[in-house]
C-alpha cells in the first residue's frame, strides 16, 4: 500500500534559524509546529518527512554531524508532544563548492523527494511541500505535488521570484499551523 507524506522544509519552516544552525542547544520550533505535525499524522495518518538544503556542510559552518545532532533535537522536542518526523533528507551541497553532479539533489531539484517516494513507498498525487522560500514550492512543482508557501521575513522576495517563473503555490499560509490546517481540511475533503 502505498502512503501519503507531507514534506517541509526544517529551517525557517520548523523551527527558527539563526544561520547555519549546528547547535541542537539554539533549536526552537515555532509555536504550532508540534500540534500541527501531530493532527496530519495521527488523524489523517500522513507521513512526515523533512527535505532541507544545508549548505553550511560544504561552506565548512557546519558538519554533517551537527545537522544529524540538530535534527534529533527536532525530533525530542516533537516527541515531548507526542509525534515526530519520519524521515530527515538533506542535500549538503552548493553550486558555489560543488560540481553540478553533486548538486543534483539541491531545492529545488525533486531528488530528494523522489528518494523519500522509494523508500517511504508514497503515492506523489497524496503529498504536499510546505516552505518558506520560492526553491520549496518549485521543488513541490518539480515533483508534481501541491506547495504551501508559509509568510516570511523575505515574503516579497520569494513570491516575486515564483510569480516570475510563472509558478504559484496551491496556498499562503500565515504561519505553520494555518499551512497544517489547509492540508487537513483539503486532504481530508478530497476523500470524501
Amino acid at each position: 500500500m502505498l502512503h501519503h507524506a507531507v514534506f517541509f522544509d526544517r529551517d525557517d519552516t520548523l523551527n527558527y534559524d539563526p544561520g547555519y544552525l549546528g547547535n541542537p542547544d539554539l533549536v526552537k520550533l515555532f509555536p504550532g509546529v508540534p500540534q500541527g505535525i501531530s493532527k496530519l499524522k495521527n488523524e489523517l495518518n500522513f507521513k512526515i518527512v523533512v527535505i532541507s538544503n544545508q549548505s553550511g556542510i560544504t561552506r565548512g559552518k557546519i558538519t554533517e554531524n551537527d545537522v544529524l545532532a540538530v535534527n534529533r533535537k527536532i525530533n525530542d522536542l516533537l516527541k515531548e508532544e507526542g509525534t515526530g518526523i519520519d524521515k530527515f533528507y538533506h542535500c549538503p551541497y552548493h553550486p558555489d563548492f560543488d560540481d553540478e553532479e553533486k548538486c543534483k539533489c539541491r531545492k529545488p531539484s525533486p531528488l530528494m523527494i523522489f528518494t523519500a517516494a522509494e523508500e517511504l513507498k508514497l503515492d506523489l498525487s497524496k503529498c504536499y511541500f510546505v516552505g518558506d522560500k520560492a526553491s520549496d514550492v518549485l521543488c513541490g512543482f518539480n515533483a508534481g505535488i501541491k506547495t504551501v508557501l508559509i509568510k516570511s521575513g523575505n515574503f516579497e522576495e520569494e513570491i516575486n521570484i515564483l510569480i516570475n517563473e510563472n509558478k504559484t503555490p496551491n496556498f499562503v499560509a500565515a504561519n505553520f499551523l494555518d499551512a497544517t490546517n489547509f492540508i487537513y481540511n483539503d486532504f481530508a475533503g478530497a476523500q470524501v
